[in-house]
């Protein structure tokens, strides 16, 4: 800043020019000065104070907006915060579609050690193989020991186990929080649930994935905080579930097979109510996957759908359909079943002689392979393959876990004629249980192709239509039929007008070839087939009963009984009451006088 002189050398000569006093000169300019100095001063405090009084005012605003956070927000234990690149380890839980429980998180902890800060290592390798009994002394005292300066115990231990390590007392072991995946019912529906396991893995926290079923399936869904934890809500129903694994489980042990799988379809929806493949496994000590041997005796593998089976004579009321539905026949149309049925030099033959003609009906009520392969020649290769693939016979389902893109159909090499007769009653194409609830479906719900899903649903799917609703209609009282009439008399539950198709089909030989005493028996069934809800599918791998003088293979003798008394138990369940089945009045005629 520039001072003016408190005597100007001007002013003061001008001022001994006039005989003024030059003292009154410098006495003005130190009076304006002080005044000079005096503003600055007070300009300079009024904006100390302004800064000061904005800073309380922000200072008192971010305290009380975090007053009123803490006062909405929900309480809960302050957690330490591990320093570097942080984890989220958070999952969203997964209901059943009631909201039952079926997949959560579970708090605990893992164990590590640091070997520079342990006080006692031989105390503490002994202490620990004695709380953990899978681990070996000499060798946590080889690592203890050792130039490592950190060690993994256990990625997860009990609160019980934490506490027998906090008593062995050692400085060197210490615990991080992890969560963990828990499934509290245990093996209940463990193939579509699957399991998780860790990805990345830190001191402090760690990532929870899926391996398998749905958990794999929806994994980047439910890991996803932008959903704000909302449950996946699945179509399952824990009680069918339960139910259905229990007959299933009883069936397979009484008919002495080697595994067994059993499906549960909403015809209109698509939703699987219920899906069974057993041996099962607890997701929550999930086994490891098997090297050798045959991939379809691990427990892990599920059946319903991966299974790949010639699935028999339960393909036979397709045949029919579509030849109702191209207008070759009618279900009172009479069919050549005079047999054996040569093609070349390969025999087409009955299970027993059903004579020389049969109609429609009754070629489905007996089964009777040649009357079906004769009606396939009707129907000719392109045209039942062209069928065969809008019906979704021909790819993977598309079912929401990841194990169903492994379940293609296995179809013939060269789709000859010979195929078309044969696949026309179950043999030369391959496909999964969760490919014949699809179909069976369809006719159910009066030829409206559905898509399976584990997804609860809003309403009926209405998928492109497949089958006319006549001929669906025909199908579904000639399944009806074979239930009260045909091979699968012992289907029947009061009640419930159930209608099915049986299949037993030889099981083939890895080698080539076919097994002559093991079988793959199926009942795929509707129920009440008047008004049909719902699908179920049974399936039974090399079973027999052995109750009679002789070993008995067929459908059914196994799997029929099995699913009769699984519907007599699901039903009810399922808010189904047992109805009278409306009776066809066909000998009355109305006259008038």
């Amino acid at each position: 800043m520039i001072r003016t002189p408190l005597r100007p050398l001007a002013r003061i000569l001008d001022a001994r020019a006039k005989g003024e006093n030059p003292d009154a000169i410098e006495r003005e300019n130190i009076r304006i000065r002080h005044e000079q100095m005096r503003d600055q001063s007070r300009q300079r405090a009024e904006g100390r104070l302004l800064v000061l009084g904005l800073f309380f005012v922000v200072a008192f605003g971010v305290i009380g907006a975090r007053m009123g956070l803490l006062a909405t927000a929900e309480p809960m234990e302050p957690r330490v915060e591990a320093p570097g690149a942080r984890i989220h380890a958070s999952r969203a839980d997964i209901v059943d579609r009631h909201g039952r429980l079926l997949a959560t998180n579970f708090e605990t902890h893992s164990l590590y050690a640091q070997p520079p800060q342990m006080v006692d290592p031989a105390h503490s390798a002994r202490e620990l193989a004695r709380v953990f009994p899978d681990l070996d002394e000499k060798e946590l005292l080889e690592d203890f020991t050792g130039k490592r300066k950190f060690i993994w115990i256990k990625r997860k231990i009990s609160p019980e186990q934490m506490q027998a390590v906090h008593e062995i007392g050692d400085p060197g072991l210490l615990f991080g929080a992890r969560d963990m995946r828990l499934y509290p019912n245990g093996r209940l529906a463990a193939h579509v649930l699957g399991g998780a396991s860790y990805g990345r893995e830190g001191v402090h926290a760690a990532e929870v994935i899926g391996v398998a079923g749905v958990e794999k399936y929806f994994d980047d869904h439910l890991r996803d905080p932008a959903n704000g934890n909302q449950p996946l809500e699945l179509s399952l129903d824990l009680t069918v579930q339960a139910a259905a694994e229990r007959v299933l489980y009883g069936g397979m042990k009484l008919m002495n097979a080697k595994g067994a799988t059993s499906i549960l379809m909403d015809v209109h929806t698509g939703e699987v109510v219920s899906v069974v493949s057993l041996p099962s496994f607890d997701p929550n000590n999930r086994p490891r996957p098997a090297v050798t041997g045959d991939a379809s005796d691990s427990p892990l593998f599920n059946r319903s759908v991966q299974g790949v089976y010639e699935l028999g004579s339960t393909f036979k009321i397709f045949t029919v359909a579509q030849a109702l539905d191209l207008g070759l026949v009618s279900p009172d149309t009479v069919i050549d079943t005079k047999g054996p049925l040569r093609w070349g030099k390969f025999r087409i033959r009955d299970f027993r002689n059903y004579g020389n003609a049969m109609t429609v009906s009754k070629i489905i009520e007996k089964s009777s392979n040649i009357g079906t392969a004769r009606l396939a020649q009707q129907i000719g290769v392109a045209r039942q393959r062209e069928f065969m693939g809008t019906m979704g016979m021909l790819e993977a389902t598309g079912f929401e876990i990841v194990e169903a893109a492994t379940g293609k159909p296995l179809l013939p090499k060269n789709w000859s004629e010979l195929s078309t007769m044969t696949i026309s009653y179950g043999h030369g194409l391959s496909t999964s249980p969760m490919h014949l609830a699809v179909g069976y479906a369809a006719i159910a719900n009066g030829g409206l192709k559905v898509k399976p899903t584990i997804l609860k649903q809003d309403g009926p799917q209405v998928g492109e239509r497949v089958i006319s609703e006549r001929s669906a209609g025909a199908a579904r009282k000639m399944l009806r039929r074979v239930v009260t009439e045909g091979t699968a008399s012992f289907g029947d539950v009061a009640g419930y007008a159930v209608g099915g198709k049986t299949g037993t089909a030889d099981k083939p030989r890895p080698q080539g070839g076919y097994y002559e005493d093991k079988v793959i028996a199926t009942f795929a069934s509707i129920f009440p087939a008047h008004d049909p809800r719902y699908v179920l599918i049974v399936t039974l791998d090399e079973a027999v009963d052995t109750t009679g003088e002789k070993p008995r293979r067929t459908a059914g003798w196994t799997a029929v009984p099995v699913a009769a008394e699984m519907i007599k138990r699901i039903a009810p369940l399922l808010g189904l009451r047992p109805t009278v089945e409306p009776a066809v009045l066909t000998d009355v005629k109305l006259t008038r006088n």
